[in-house]
């Protein structure tokens, strides 16, 4: 399921929002180079403020923004959505996790 160059999706409903090119396949974080599409402009402000909330190790905060990007997005995996997920996206680059349990909703 994953690996060295596999590929991921970022998703708003069927909107693909953005591809992630996994180059550090480690568990339990993947990393790799995210490649927004125009649709992403709409969400990058959500990921700009977890950013924030983390450099400024504001993290009772952290829950609250992150509740807007799990409610909206989802992040599928080469071989379907994955239930639950931690996503960063910083730039070009994203780094997340994941359960391999059954997707939720």
């Amino acid at each position: 399921m994953t690996g060295p160059d596999s590929e991921w999706q970022l998703l708003n409903g069927d909107t693909l929002l953005g591809t992630i090119t996994v180059d550090e396949a480690g568990m339990p974080w993947q990393r790799g180079r995210f490649s927004p599409e125009p649709a992403f402009s709409e969400f990058r402000p959500w990921f700009d403020e977890l950013n924030a909330i983390l450099e400024a190790d504001e993290f009772e905060r952290f829950d609250d923004a992150y509740d807007l990007i799990e409610g909206a997005l989802t992040l599928v995996s080469p071989t379907g959505p994955v239930a639950d997920f931690l996503l960063h996206i910083d730039q070009n680059r994203a780094c997340f996790r994941w359960d391999a349990g059954p997707p939720t909703g």
